[in-house]
């Protein structure tokens, strides 16, 4: 099934977090927005905005997101901040947030960390870690053409594809997602997920189990936080089975 958990999982795990998760893709329709409101030419805007139509995100919240990104509404100046850290059992974590308050963001994910057994480190000192990928999830059914996808994927500039139980997960360089994107949704495919991400090239886990329910915890709680846009980690189990 791969580490990216069962469609099951991943669809159950974003149905509970719908709410945050509208707040999130908000703000990165506004960061996507400031360089340009026109998704035919702005291609992290096109994604963005289909990340949030993927969610049930109203057209309405949509467009007062563009007009703030924009300047056409007032709106928030965010900022970007990436913290890298250990959870317990030696699990590297990468937190990735958009804030208009860098001193909340930065003690709210320092106290998460510090209340659950982990500890915040420097930058650089998990990163190693991980390969920054474009990462595209495609629910497997009976209508999909295995070759057919991948052609069309691999034309458009994708690395590889692993298929899974229950899912087809196409990897690219993040220069090429957008393109990638953009062509498999020219041929109808729709996406349980669509993200770049950081992708573990080594991996670790908690041995106890109740180690792996406070990583879990931990990891949970850094992403309800609304400040904090995705939460990247190496650990081997799927937490969502946890």
């Amino acid at each position: 099934m791969g580490r990216h958990g069962t469609i099951a999982g991943r669809k159950a795990a974003q149905d509970s977090k719908r709410s945050a998760m509208f707040t999130k893709y908000a703000r990165q329709i506004i960061v996507a927005a400031k360089a340009g409101g026109d998704p035919e030419y702005n291609a992290t805007l096109r994604v963005a905005i289909a990340k949030a139509k993927g969610i049930g995100m109203p057209n309405d919240n949509i467009k007062k997101a563009i007009k703030k990104g924009t300047g056409e509404l007032e709106g928030e100046t965010y900022s970007e901040l990436s913290f890298e850290g250990y959870g317990v059992g030696g699990v590297a974590v990468i937190v990735e947030a958009l804030t208009d308050n860098t001193n909340r963001t930065t003690a709210s994910v320092r106290s998460t960390f510090d209340k659950h057994g982990g500890n915040l480190g420097t930058a650089g000192c998990v990163t190693y870690m991980f390969n920054r990928k474009g990462v595209l999830i495609v629910e497997k059914t009976d209508e999909i053409d295995e070759d057919e996808l991948m052609m069309i994927a691999l034309d458009a500039g994708a690395e590889d594809m692993e298929v899974n139980e229950d899912s087809f997960v196409i990897y690219t360089e993040p220069s090429a997602f957008n393109e990638v994107h953009g062509a498999l949704t020219e041929a109808g495919y729709e996406f349980v997920e669509a993200e770049v991400e950081y992708v573990p090239s080594m991996e670790a886990a908690p041995k106890d189990e109740n180690d792996l329910k406070k990583l879990k915890k931990m990891i949970d709680i850094l992403e309800e936080n609304d400040d904090v846009q995705k939460v990247h980690h190496n650990c081997s189990v799927d937490l969502e089975e946890i």
